[in-house]
């Protein structure tokens, strides 16, 4: 890779991932300031949509944290933050209908985030274990040591890509679960998309930064092996 290559891909590791977190904390900064009409916390939200697909045992609870909504399927709770947990506005109702996407991708045993719960263990050890033998490669100049770690990191790249899917299909689930309950109503329906979309963006962004990291050492390592 040249000067300019690197110029490149280094301007890319580092301002895709900030526009992608600047975008996310500009657009659910603007929409968590705009009450929904329905006048339902994002708690009560969530509780209204397990409610009506029949998953009683799933609990909502309030997680610290901005933005540290999620959904635990081991314990089976859906984890929302703070101000989406207590407060009614737009941004805390598309996030609480998100997370409630993930808890019916899971009652439904949907295959991604089924592969993606499989992969958490083996993806926590590679990560972990990857950047050694890519230094141990770099520095001793070996390049069977390198591909042992672009192998290892080659798993959470993968891990990245399976999670679009679920992202993104946990996000068309919330909006249909929305607009079908009619929680929200249809000028709302933009602005809730924008809130997901921008949450989508991040796992993007994370995701380009993978492979282009990964597509850079294979190119260290087919250039070590030519010289």
């Amino acid at each position: 890779m040249g000067l300019g290559s690197y110029l490149i891909y280094f301007a890319v590791l580092l301002i895709l991932p900030l526009w992608a977190q600047f975008k996310l904390k500009k657009t659910y900064g603007k929409y968590s300031k705009v009450r929904s009409t329905s006048g339902h916390t994002g708690a009560q939200v969530a509780r209204m949509i397990l409610d009506q697909n029949g998953l009683y045992d799933v609990k909502v609870i309030e997680s610290r944290g901005m933005l540290s909504d999620h959904y635990n399927p081991l314990k089976k709770t859906v984890a929302l933050s703070s101000n989406n947990f207590h407060e009614a506005s737009v941004a805390g109702t598309a996030v609480a209908a998100h997370e409630v996407g993930h808890a019916i991708q899971d009652a439904e045993d949907y295959s991604f985030l089924r592969l993606r719960h499989r992969l958490v263990p083996l993806v926590n050890i590679s990560s972990n274990m990857s950047w050694v033998f890519i230094m141990i490669g770099f520095f001793a100049q070996l390049s069977g040591a390198l591909l042992i770690g672009i192998v290892l990191l080659a798993m959470g790249v993968i891990f990245q890509i399976i999670t679009l899917p679920v992202e993104f299909n946990a996000s068309n689930r919330a909006m249909d679960q929305l607009l079908s309950a009619n929680i929200i109503r249809n000028e709302e329906e933009p602005h809730a998309k924008k809130v997901l979309n921008a949450a989508a963006m991040t796992y993007v962004a994370a995701t380009a930064v993978a492979v282009l990291e990964l597509a850079r050492l294979l190119l260290i390592y087919s250039s070590m092996n030519r010289s």
